[in-house]
């Protein structure tokens, strides 16, 4: 047994080297990027929001902590955020807040669309997404 397999003397945590100041001011750009695209995408149909404000919030939390802060308390996005970063969970009011919007612009895509195959691909899509997003797990109830 090597001694980094000892149980008895666990490794010492090893503390992340701090990212390079261009890398922070990148990251930080494209949070805020994210979250002018996760904006647009609450007004506009078919624009998507969730992924947007993820993005966001994986950027800040390595970029800045004030700005993944505000981000987790945040009244709209809170929530989301905070259940995807405990257990990657998905509230069933997000759920069905999806599922509704996708319907919506499945509708619009059906009405609209100059060529059959690409409604079919873009339908096509949104029900990839639905199929994924309501396979993962919901909060436990109170959380």
């Amino acid at each position: 047994m090597t001694p980094a397999e000892d149980p008895q003397n666990p490794p010492a945590a090893v503390e992340p080297r701090p990212l390079p100041l261009v890398v922070r001011w990148l990251l930080m750009v494209f949070a805020v990027l994210c979250l002018v695209l996760a904006a647009i995408g609450v007004v506009a149909p078919g624009m998507p929001t969730t992924v947007f404000v993820l993005m966001a919030a994986w950027a800040a939390a390595r970029s800045s902590p004030r700005l993944h802060r505000w981000l987790l308390n945040h009244r709209l996005f809170g929530p989301l955020l905070r259940n995807w970063e405990n257990g990657r969970t998905v509230s069933r009011r997000a759920k069905w807040s999806a599922t509704a919007a996708m319907a919506f612009c499945a509708v619009v895509i059906v009405l609209t669309a100059h060529k059959p195959w690409l409604a079919g691909v873009a339908i096509g899509s949104m029900a990839v997404v639905l199929a994924w997003l309501w396979r993962r797990p919901e909060p436990p109830q109170g959380g």
